[in-house]
């Protein structure tokens, strides 16, 4: 049985800080926070569960101060952040009935290559650039397809959100990380939905763990907005260089 002690709250609140910074800038928190709640001796499903109350936070706290920066109309990203929600919605709902080891495989190898992409791909900066997928598509398909993902497995959803607004809707790394927050916040809250219903988070973790997350969210934000692309690209790449790597270790 789990028994929070002192010495455990410390470092949950520390990982969750250390999560809503990283989640700012450039995806990837639960890489943090998942481990660590494993860690504490919470079951898989409620740490999964638990993630998602926690996550909240930090991405409300990210999507408000990059829109209170003005960069990015909350109120224009309302119908891409319900398509997100259904997304985390129907992928929590079906967590236990998919076979998620296949996708265990292959997403080390979708995360070394963003990590590659980001290292090596020139003109990559806070500049727009040619939309490659028109609006409606990348609304229809992209967006809940990695808000299906967020509730499915979790981890590593921000930087795909994030990618697909650089690779595909033509976004500078500044303003696609901004818009990522709103639609990760969305997905992971229709997760969280279905998991209050089956997997019982630890509600007290989940906000402590939150209002820390809160904290770092509120300065990854505000650090992202004063240095760009070459705080976000650096923190990409290392983000999903470390996430691939430990999605390999489980899988040895």
């Amino acid at each position: 049985m789990f028994e929070l002690t002192l010495e455990m709250a410390l470092l949950l609140i520390a990982a969750g800080f250390a999560a809503g910074f990283v989640d700012a800038i450039a995806g990837g928190g639960g890489l943090i926070t998942l481990p660590v709640l494993m860690l504490a001796g919470v079951s898989p499903a409620q740490a999964l569960a638990t993630n998602k109350v926690q996550g909240a936070f930090g991405a409300a706290t990210a999507a408000a101060s990059y829109a209170a920066r003005g960069q990015v109309d909350l109120r224009s990203q309302w119908r891409l952040a319900l398509l997100a929600g259904l997304g985390g919605l129907a992928g929590a709902a079906l967590v236990s009935h998919l076979p998620t080891e296949a996708l265990r495989i292959v997403l080390p190898v979708i995360l070394i290559g963003i990590a590659i992409f980001f290292a090596f791909k020139p003109g990559l900066d806070d500049l727009d650039r040619q939309r490659r997928m028109g609006a409606t598509l990348f609304a229809t398909v992209i967006v809940p397809l990695i808000g299906f993902y967020d509730g499915l497995v979790g981890p590593g959803a921000g930087s795909f959100y994030m990618i697909a607004f650089v690779t595909l809707a033509g976004y500078g790394v500044l303003k696609a990380t901004a818009h990522t927050k709103l639609l990760n916040l969305f997905s992971n809250l229709g997760g969280l939905a279905m998991f209050a219903l089956i997997g019982q988070p630890l509600w007290l973790i989940g906000v402590m763990m939150g209002v820390a997350q809160m904290a770092g969210a509120a300065l990854g934000a505000r650090l992202a907005v004063r240095i760009g692309s070459r705080l976000i690209k650096p923190l990409l790449v290392a983000t999903s260089a470390i996430l691939a790597l430990r999605l390999i270790w489980q899988l040895i």
